[in-house]
């Protein structure tokens, strides 16, 4: 700013010890003037005003300028409703004039936030055919910024030559400064393009600041992955709502750096957040129970819980139940439980849940104490559950009235993996053992059976046939005589319950989405 031969650079929105500014249109030091404001010129030493003093110089005798430094600039400007938008004002000498662009930014126009003239400028950018970015700024002496540039996304020049930059020297920008009011106004101008600008929408969608994803958009997306809904669908249907995906103004890798963004932010502080759900969830549901066990550093060990209505159904339906830890999608790998039942009408029940990090005998001696506790100290009759040895001993040691019943799916499985050539498609073996574990029905006929077919296939010696007859008890159907199982002879209902809850639950998920969805289950 020229005030005949002195120079003076710095906001023109603040106050210096008194002396106000007027807010001017241009920044520009050739056609600037500083009216309303009265200074003495003292020789060559300074000015004064009002009994202060403020030092400037000539930039014509000493060659350089020394700016002002202003006071602390107003943080930005509440929006105001009955206030028109640089956008409505723009948008409304379109529809008069009918010709050139719908955006179209001049000096003056006033902004309540720097993320309202970005948003703006990057919106005449789009119509015009080419990106933006954010270019150098300005500070005052309170570290809050009071000039900012937006220029073309080919402005400045490449590091090296012949590379692929895109950048060319393109002078295209404009420049915002402060006003009084705490809001933003362009100072500056420049619409010139020395580069072809993008015409198509894929062209345009290449340019950086293109890529954005409305808050909107962020809100259904971060819905869709919560549901588990793939990243392709996803983008499918985000392009229905532009008719189709070509129109959609972002790239599918601007989604999936989306997506990975969602992810980082929901497993931060993913202790806290699962404690402060639970906690909601027992505000919502008085009935509803929790429990977790920490190690030596207060980290989460085991988490368990109890619906309100799984404690109801397992009062008049727990008396058989299914355990099955197979399942362990999650952040963090933690083998995931449920405790599954069948009601009057064969129908599955879910009891509850327990995720753990570990599947030792200690863990699942807790597991089945605080199980029992939560559901009123009722103990099932009968439970089934895998061939797992600390799982066995668990069960013994705190169920010690309940029948242990093998799944016998598990029992089969194993019998195909340890009889190699023998399990074949038409071998008679295979038939002979499915006989043993499906049509016996007294101990005796299983006996003989049993005998029978060792002779038969040289087999006595067998290592894996003479483990599991030892503990024929707890999967051979003879020996479950009167005992109540609810026709159930495997964990295949645990199993099918994580397998609808693999639906429900994204891979990789954090402990209180895993929590969030299971209540929708």
């Amino acid at each position: 700013m020229s005030t005949n031969g002195l120079e003076l650079n710095g906001n023109c929105g603040a106050d210096i010890a008194g002396l106000e500014f007027e807010v001017f249109p241009v920044e520009s030091q050739d056609s600037m003037s500083a009216p309303g404001i009265e200074l003495e010129k003292n020789g060559e030493e300074g000015l004064i005003k009002d009994g202060h003093r403020f030092d400037v110089c000539s930039e014509a005798t000493s060659g350089w300028t020394r700016r002002v430094r202003l006071g602390k600039v107003p943080d930005e400007r509440h929006m105001n409703p009955d206030r028109k938008t640089a956008l409505e004002l723009s948008v409304r000498a379109f529809a008069e004039k009918c010709e050139g662009h719908v955006i179209n930014p001049k000096i003056g126009m006033e902004f309540d936030s720097l993320d309202e003239a970005y948003e703006f400028y990057n919106l005449y950018s789009w119509e015009t055919g080419f990106g933006i970015w954010l270019a150098k700024s300005r500070l005052n002496v309170q570290r809050i910024r009071c000039m900012q540039e937006i220029v073309c996304a080919c402005a400045g020049s490449p590091l090296k030559e012949n590379s692929r930059s895109s950048q060319c020297g393109c002078s295209a920008m404009i420049r915002l400064l402060r006003s009084r009011d705490g809001g933003w106004y362009i100072s500056e101008h420049k619409s010139g393009h020395n580069h072809p600008l993008s015409i198509t929408c894929g062209q345009k969608t290449h340019w950086k600041s293109h890529r954005h994803i409305d808050r909107y958009t962020k809100d259904l997306v971060k819905q869709l992955r919560d549901n588990n809904v793939g990243l392709g669908k996803v983008f499918s249907i985000v392009g229905s709502f532009f008719g189709v995906a070509e129109n959609v103004p972002f790239t599918k890798r601007s989604l999936k750096t989306l997506c990975k963004k969602l992810n980082k932010e929901q497993s931060d502080f993913d202790a806290v957040k699962t404690m402060d759900l639970l906690g909601e969830m027992k505000a919502n549901d008085p009935d509803f129970n929790y429990t977790v066990q920490v190690d030596e550093e207060s980290r989460i060990k085991t988490l368990m819980w109890v619906t309100s209505r799984g404690c109801d159904q397992y009062r008049c339906f727990g008396d058989a139940i299914t355990f099955d830890t197979t399942y362990r999608t999650n952040l963090y790998d933690m083998p995931f439980g449920l405790f599954v039942g069948v009601n009057n009408h064969f129908q599955s029940i879910i009891f509850g849940g327990a995720m753990m990090r570990d599947e030792k005998e200690e863990t699942f001696k807790w597991i089945f104490k605080e199980f029992v506790r939560m559901v009123g100290g009722k103990h099932p009759q009968t439970i089934l559950t895998d061939q797992a040895r600390s799982m066995e001993l668990a069960i013994e040691a705190e169920l010690p009235n309940t029948v242990h019943r093998w799944c016998k799916w598990h029992v089969l499985k194993k019998a195909k993996e340890s009889m190699g050539v023998l399990w074949s498609k038409n071998s008679e073996f295979k038939l002979e053992f499915h006989k043993l574990v499906h049509h016996m029905i007294t101990e005796e006929e299983f006996e003989d059976g049993w005998s029978q077919m060792l002779a038969k296939y040289s087999l006595s010696k067998h290592p894996f046939l003479t483990q599991i007859y030892e503990v024929r008890h707890k999967w051979a159907k003879p020996y479950f005589r009167g005992v109540f199982c609810a026709r159930m002879t495997s964990t295949q209902r645990s199993e099918s319950a994580n397998h609808l809850f693999k639906g429900y639950v994204p891979p990789g998920c954090p402990m209180h989405l895993f929590l969030k969805q299971f209540q929708k289950l």
